[in-house]
């Protein structure tokens, strides 16, 4: 603390005060102030009425702890977000809280010795101003986010309870503070006390849980996904979508080359084009471009969009919206491959050969013309439609290889007329070759045998209000698969492509399994009379030999399951671990830098690489891809969880209307306090309870992962179909609960775990017919 300061008698004036809170070295309190000054009782009287006076003036303002700063300034020791790492990775970091109408100030943190810190990390922090910018001196490492909780509050008696949207959530808090905030709503709420005195402060209203759209907002909310662009980079991508393309590029506009998509999609990052090969060399082969959005043009390393989208990572893909890694007017404009106008795109030139490998490969910068936006259903049926009613997969799979002459005749397609330019005879002209490369392909990745696990992906069908229409499985057809392999084909590549010039890569890695996993499915495999090898050299195509052992077509799924739960999950990495999933040595993203931080990352490496232009890999991010990797994998991973959660929420909503009805279900885990099931065809697990399971006792099989009836011998596992009577259904939290048929295991009703009676959700003035039932999975 500084040494008294030499003055006349009485208060400090409003210059001194502002002086000394400046120059203090700690947090600056009335008490600090008073001693400073060395003020009398009667002085800290009038004091206080002055720093109320000079708050109210807007000249100074409260820190926690009653320390004071000034207003626009920041106080000594205070809580900070990280909101950049740049490529000489330093941190950078802004307040938690920041109500001034002055633009936050970013500080340079200092560098510490428990680790890095990533992007979203907080820290409480002593500031210090250090010319014309701040500096922060780390203290303490803080708890992400575990201060807010997301939640509706409720009301009982006079007293409002905030109920958590986690499922695993059991406990409710009393809220102290409910602002503006009414019984129902949706709202964020900071913790305070101590337990078991904790309560729960309302910091801001997200509105009516149960609205159509705020599915996907409660995950946004509940994972910190940032939601809005900043004024400048909005301004920027809009000031570099303008720019031209540039005299340079290969002219790539003569070609038919067509992007396939989800019907649904909101950008068209990648679109393909192949022929038969005239490479006398390469007889009975193909030539193929994968076209890609030249991203790298537009968004620059160290630019504001490119900060902005490190930070993100990735684009969220809910069923109502999209988060994007960068603004619409690229992701949905600019960079947005669209069908009849010029985009700039980095294009992938292979050849391919009869057998589907690859022979060479070249990385252009060029102007494309995309001749059709197609859904992956259109293409298809297209295709569908000119094949022989004989022949209808038998010869596809045979004769779309065997060059320019015979491949239409002997794949048993009819031969397209003659249409007039730009019709639907000339798109089936640039889609046949397309399926002719695919299955020259297809041939490679049979040779090689990668992981081949047919898991269903849930389709959320919504109508212009949001409302729900459908929740189904998504059809996989094989115009799925195209698509799919051409861009591996395009992603291996570009990493050999890296390789040959020795250059940075951001791999996609997958390792091989662990010991420890492979013992636990070996255990698992045993309860369905399957032998599995420890010893053996695990490869993808060891897995796929055991699902071909499966005959009962109702444990598939369940085994299939606990086959990806074996695999490690993939990452994003510098060093080159291989694609186990894939069975592929060298495998690096390129395909979607519209929506994958990543994929940019490998662009700006070819880029740079090969001397394509401007917008090339930098020093400083070459020399930070490790930092790089892990932080986007991380948020990758978050990306993947509100994605899950959101669609958990979406099909709890869709299942709210048959609470009561008996729904055909399929047991997917079993535990010893109960099983979980999910609804066929729909998906959503929910648990049944044990204790609901009738007056027997249940006894839980460790080794088989079975619950059995003591006296019945009734088994309850993994894979099994049976009915069950959907108890509730929770849209907020995503969470099912099922009961037994014909009143079997019916249990009384039961007061929930925390304070009153069972609890009812209300949605302002109505009842939302969903109660808190404890803990929930």
């Amino acid at each position: 603390m500084p040494k008294p300061i030499q003055r006349t008698p009485g208060l400090p004036t409003r210059e001194q005060i502002l002086d000394f809170i400046s120059a203090s070295p700690t947090p600056a309190g009335k008490r600090e102030i008073a001693r400073a000054f060395g003020l009398t009782a009667q002085d800290k009287i009038l004091l206080k009425a002055l720093l109320k006076d000079m708050a109210d003036e807007g000249l100074i303002d409260s820190a926690p702890g009653r320390a004071f700063h000034k207003l626009g300034g920041l106080p000594k020791v205070t809580v900070l977000r990280i909101a950049d790492v740049d490529d000489s990775g330093t941190a950078w970091a802004v307040p938690e809280r920041w109500e001034a109408e002055t633009p936050a100030p970013k500080l340079r943190v200092r560098e510490r010795k428990q680790g890095a810190l990533g992007v979203g990390d907080r820290i409480l922090a002593r500031t210090e101003e250090a010319g014309k910018g701040w500096i922060a001196h780390p203290m303490k490492t803080l708890p992400k986010g575990e201060e807010l909780v997301l939640g509706v509050l409720r009301q009982e008696g006079s007293t409002l309870w905030l109920q958590g949207v986690e499922k695993k959530e059991r406990r409710e808090f009393q809220v102290s503070d409910a602002g503006e905030a009414q019984v129902g709503d949706l709202v964020l709420a900071e913790k305070a006390g101590r337990p078991p005195r904790i309560t729960v402060r309302v910091t801001q209203v997200l509105g009516d849980p149960f609205a159509p759209r705020s599915f996907s907002l409660i995950a946004i909310h509940k994972l910190g996904i940032p939601d809005v662009f900043s004024a400048e980079t909005l301004e920027e991508a809009v000031r570099v979508a303008a720019q031209p393309l540039g005299d340079k590029r290969e002219d790539l506009r003569h070609l038919p080359i067509v992007a396939i998509d989800p019907a649904d999609a909101r950008d068209h990052d990648d679109a393909v084009w192949a022929a038969p090969d005239d490479d006398p060399a390469n007889d009975g082969g193909w030539k193929a471009i994968v076209a890609i959005a030249d991203v790298s043009f537009y968004v620059r390393p160290g630019s504001s969009l490119d900060r902005e989208a490190r930070r993100r990572g990735n684009s969220v893909y809910f069923p109502d919206r999209v988060v994007p890694m960068l603004p619409e007017s690229l992701s949905a404009e600019m960079c947005s491959l669209k069908e009849g106008v010029d985009r700039a795109a980095l294009v992938c030139h292979l050849q391919v050969s009869k057998g589907g490998a690859l022979k060479s490969w070249r990385f252009t910068r060029a102007v494309v013309r995309i001749a059709a936006n197609l859904a992956y259903e259109d293409a298809q049926a297209m295709v569908d439609a000119a094949m022989l009613p004989s022949r209808l997969r038998e010869g596809l799979g045979e004769g779309l290889g065997e060059g320019p002459a015979t491949a239409t005749a002997d794949a048993g397609l009819s031969p397209p007329p003659t249409p007039p330019a730009g019709g639907r005879g000339e798109l089936l002209q640039a889609l046949l070759p397309l399926w002719g490369c695919w299955k020259a392909l297809s041939k490679a990745r049979a040779a090689r045998a990668p992981l081949d696990l047919d898991l269903p992906e849930r389709r959320v069908v919504l109508d212009e209000k949001g409302r729900i229409l459908s929740v189904a499985p998504r059809e996989r057809l094989d115009a799925h698969k195209l698509i799919e392999d051409y861009m591996i084909a395009a992603n291996v590549a570009a990493a050999k492509a890296l390789e040959a010039k020795k250059a940075p890569v951001m791999y996609r890695v997958h390792e091989q399994p662990s010991r420890e996993k492979l013992v636990a499915l070996k255990d698992y495999l045993k309860t369905y009379g399957i032998e599995f090898a420890l010893g053996q050299v695990v490869r993808p195509k060891t897995f796929n030999q055991i699902l071909d052992k499966v005959i009962d077509s109702d444990a598939r799924p369940q085994i299939m399951e606990q086959v990806l739960r074996t695999q490690t999950q993939a990452y994003y990495a510098p060093a080159n671990m291989g694609h186990f999933g894939l069975a592929l040595g060298s495998y690096g993203h390129f395909t979607s830098p519209i929506r994958r931080y990543a994929d940019l990352i490998v662009h700006r490496s070819l880029v740079a690489a090969y001397d394509l232009g401007p917008g090339g890999l930098t020093e400083g991010e070459a020399a930070t891809m490790e930092r790089i990797g892990e932080s986007i994998s991380m948020l990758e991973r978050r990306a993947m969880e509100a994605e899950r959660d959101t669609i958990d929420r979406y099909v709890a909503a869709f299942l709210s209307e048959k609470v009561g009805e008996v729904l055909e279900t399929r047991i997917t885990g079993v535990t010893n306090f109960g099983f979980f099931a999910t609804v066929e065809g729909i998906g959503g697990d929910g648990l049944m309870p044990v204790r609901d399971l009738g007056g027997e006792y249940f006894r839980f099989d460790e080794a088989s992962r079975t619950l059995v009836g003591e006296h019945s011998g009734t088994v309850f596992a993994s894979g099994q179909k049976l009915p069950l009577r959907l108890a509730e259904a929770n849209p907020v939290s995503g969470a099912l609960r099922f009961e037994m048929v014909e009143g079997r295991g019916a249990a009384p009703e039961r007061e929930p775990r925390g304070k009153g009676p069972a609890r009812v959700i209300k949605r302002r003035g109505r009842p939302a017919n969903i109660r808190h039932q404890g803990k929930k999975r």
